[in-house]
């Protein structure tokens, strides 16, 4: 049997001790990548932070299940897993990413035809109800299940094989690779994925408070506005005309200070 490779990733390599703390820092960070999307949002638009954990709930469950199924399919063969995991992910991250988004707009329509309103992606009632966070959880989960179905079956068409040797093949150290593919790869795709994603299935939280006056709807933002404007208009008449009166009784009062006085004497 031919020699293996020095370079390349052993078996069981994703699943060791460098690999799994690889794994925990790859969550935490690509995770943080979405609180830091909430405090993005506008003030009037933020979601509460229970909204907000039921939205992102629903990424952090299929982002686990798509994770632990190419981990999985990695180690099936005797192929460098790195590599191996590396193809799974890019075709997650650029096919996988379009059948999500079809998935998750088919589903909408469905739901939205049927008339099941606690399954429409960001709905979650008011108050918001966990059933109705359960439901959505199940729907994304079958989308993601989709997804990596026709993903996999992507990559039984032949020529994948010398994909992989192009790839990581120049690169010596095993742990060198294992860090670019399972932390610094995975962690900038899986930010711009969670961030698009997020904004695909999230409800538009607008502040609510509104003024009636004389019939009309008015926001907090068109009340704001009218007011910068009343302060950048020029002064009231009334204002104007005191001003007026106090400049002329000025004038008035230095014109009399410059008239010369006479005194007659008899």
């Amino acid at each position: 049997a031919a020699p293996r490779p020095a370079h390349g990733c052993g078996s069981g390599a994703l699943l060791g001790r460098f690999g799994v703390l690889l794994q925990a820092l790859l969550a935490l960070c690509a995770f943080s990548t979405l609180m830091l999307k909430r405090f993005k949002e506008p003030k009037a638009e933020r979601r509460p932070w229970r909204i907000w954990f039921y939205d992102t709930s629903k990424q952090a469950i299929g982002a686990l299940f798509i994770h632990f199924a190419n981990v999985f399919l990695s180690d099936l063969t005797e192929e460098d897993p790195c590599s191996l995991y590396l193809i799974n992910f890019i075709l997650d991250a650029t096919l996988g990413m379009l059948l999500i988004w079809l998935g998750v707009k088919v589903v909408s329509w469905i739901v939205q035809n049927k008339k099941y309103t606690s399954l429409v992606f960001g709905e979650y009632g008011d108050p918001p109800q966990a059933a109705a966070w359960i439901g959505q959880c199940v729907l994304y989960l079958l989308i993601m299940v989709f997804e990596k179905t026709v993903i996999s079956l992507v990559l039984l068409i032949p020529g994948w094989t010398k994909l992989q040797q192009i790839l990581l093949g120049y690169i010596p150290n095993p742990q060198l690779e294992l860090v670019l593919v399972m932390f610094v790869v995975p962690f900038i795709v899986n930010a711009i994925m969670f961030w698009v994603v997020d904004s695909l299935i999230m409800r538009k939280y607008k502040q609510k408070d509104t003024l009636d006056i004389n019939g009309s709807i008015e926001t907090p933002r068109a009340r704001r506005t009218e007011e910068s404007q009343v302060l950048l208009s020029p002064d009231m008449d009334f204002d104007q005309s005191e001003s007026d009166q106090d400049i002329s009784g000025l004038r008035g009062t230095s014109q009399k200070m410059k008239q010369p006085s006479y005194q007659v004497v008899i």
